[in-house]
């Protein structure tokens, strides 16, 4: 699992592990059931503290996303669809507000922003 710890992101470095976490959970590259490493292993890895480790890992639990069994460790949690449909679409809006916040600052309107949505939708 490769986690990537930056500096200058404004994010705490527990929210950036969980994002990331939750980036790998959402795109189904860690599968149901699967280990996490343990948070003294990650912590390690990361060259960071275990407290920082252990708050990323209680918020992903906390939002569902794993399951911490004592003695054996954290696993990925059986998805739930209609939680990770509004995890999807939470994450759009973010981006979707980051555009609509640009557009703005360059005097676009809103027909030609919708005009660059409808062309990258159309895309795939």
């Amino acid at each position: 699992m490769d986690i990537i710890i930056s500096n200058s992101n404004k994010n705490p470095i527990y929210e950036q592990i969980a994002s990331q976490i939750k980036n790998l959970i959402i795109t189904g590259e860690l599968k149901e059931g699967e280990a996490l490493p343990s948070m003294r292993l990650l912590a390690k890895e990361l060259r960071i503290s275990v407290i920082t480790t252990k708050r990323a890992y209680e918020e992903l639990e906390r939002d569902g996303f794993i399951e911490t069994v004592t003695g054996r460790g954290s696993f990925v949690a059986s998805k739930n669809l209609e939680f990770i449909r509004e995890e999807h679409l939470r994450m759009a809006e973010e981006y979707l507000q980051k555009s609509v916040d640009i557009a703005k600052s360059s005097g676009l309107t809103l027909d030609e922003l919708m005009d660059i949505l409808e062309t990258l939708y159309g895309e795939e």
